[in-house]
């Protein structure tokens, strides 16, 4: 079992191997505010300072389905089963990479659908710079998006913010997001921008101040 000690050393390892904060939060399945923590804890690359004011956040570490093909198709085809009703035009998947992408293929497989793959702002996010100064982008060697009806896949929603971006480059691009899936809902969203979101499962927070 991962306990905060286990995940600041995880921190500090990938902000070691040069990664920023953003894709330590993605790598961790963690909010950017609690990626700034775990590295502020242990000091890395900062001068001393008081100490940060702890996130309020839940770690979810899915790598038993990762790590496997077979467990993480079965995971794929559920999250395809969650979005089959849902518009009959569409002709296309999109996965957030890093991890949505590997799940959208199943997605994309199981529902007979184009795939394309987006690499969201915070990968280039380091504190330093404003995320809104920087922008995420369509990979080129996937499908294109421009007059199509797509669903949208990642693995967990933390804040909504990453997949709200997804949707909103999707719009931008002249597509039509019809649907969003992920593999854990950390906040209960049922909806982003008008969009459906589904989830294989929810956490719900109890007892939580504020």
């Amino acid at each position: 079992m991962k306990n905060i000690d286990g995940l600041i050393d995880d921190a500090v390892e990938l902000a070691e191997q040069g990664h920023t904060k953003g894709e330590i939060a993605d790598e961790l399945n963690i909010s950017r505010e609690t990626a700034s923590w775990l590295v502020g804890r242990s000091g890395v690359g900062t001068e001393p300072t008081t100490e940060p004011s702890q996130p309020h956040d839940i770690h979810v570490d899915w790598s038993t389905l990762g790590r496997d093909s077979t467990r993480l198709h079965h995971a794929g085809a559920a999250m395809a089963d969650l979005l089959k009703k849902q518009g009959e035009g569409v002709d296309l998947t999109v996965g957030i990479e890093k991890a949505g992408a590997p799940l959208a293929t199943t997605v994309a497989r199981e529902l007979d659908t184009d795939l394309a793959t987006y690499a969201p702002r915070k990968h280039q996010w380091d504190e330093e710079g404003d995320l809104d100064d920087v922008q995420g982008s369509f990979s080129r060697n996937f499908a294109s998006i421009r007059g199509r009806e797509c669903y949208v896949v990642d693995d967990i929603v933390t804040s909504g913010t990453t997949m709200t971006e997804t949707i909103e480059a999707i719009d931008d691009a002249g597509g039509k997001p019809m649907a969003c899936v992920v593999i854990v809902d950390k906040q209960g969203i049922e909806e982003i921008e008008g969009v459906p979101v589904y989830s294989l499962l929810q956490v719900v927070r109890v007892g939580e101040d504020g």
